[in-house]
């Protein structure tokens, strides 16, 4: 249980690092885009050293004109 917990904070960890080399948290997220993707690289952790690219479009419903 202590060795999954350490592999997943240190997943974590290199995550955060991506985040923060691809300035991310040099401005607030504004959209949902941006928002879902500082998380999602994040969580993608070592994987953004391998070539992913983690990029979410989302849409926010907008209100009707009725």
């Amino acid at each position: 249980m202590r060795i999954g917990s350490a592999v997943l904070v240190v997943w974590l960890l290199i995550g955060l690092a991506a985040a923060f080399q691809r300035d991310y948290f040099k401005d607030s997220a504004d959209t949902c885009n941006e928002a879902s993707d500082t998380v999602l690289t994040i969580v993608a952790g070592p994987l953004n050293y391998v070539g992913v690219d983690p990029d979410v479009d989302c849409e926010v419903p907008q209100p009707s004109d009725n």
